[in-house]
């Protein structure tokens, strides 16, 4: 099973100044297996989210064991790109 990608359904945004791009790019350029899980535009109804990483905020990634990794979306991807992703 691969990670998840919590995102905004805005996938056609793919400029790097979008937060949920930045981070998509920054996971395909790795070659990091994810599932995409395109969520509600609008925070109020982010409920899953929520219920998932205690935020509602995107881009969020969800671990196979559950857990949740939330930052914003440059330091996100600059730890992808680092290679240090899967450390805590």
């Amino acid at each position: 099973m691969a990670i998840k990608l919590h995102r905004c359904s805005a996938m056609w945004a793919k400029v790097d100044a979008h937060p949920c791009h930045r981070v998509q790019k920054a996971l395909d350029e790795q070659g990091i297996e994810y599932e995409v899980v395109k969520g509600p535009l609008l925070p109020g109804r982010r409920d899953e989210l929520d219920r998932i990483s205690g935020q509602r905020k995107y881009p969020t990634i969800e671990f196979e064991d559950g857990s949740a990794y939330r930052e914003e979306s440059k330091d996100m991807a600059a730890r992808i790109r680092a290679g240090n992703l899967f450390q805590s």
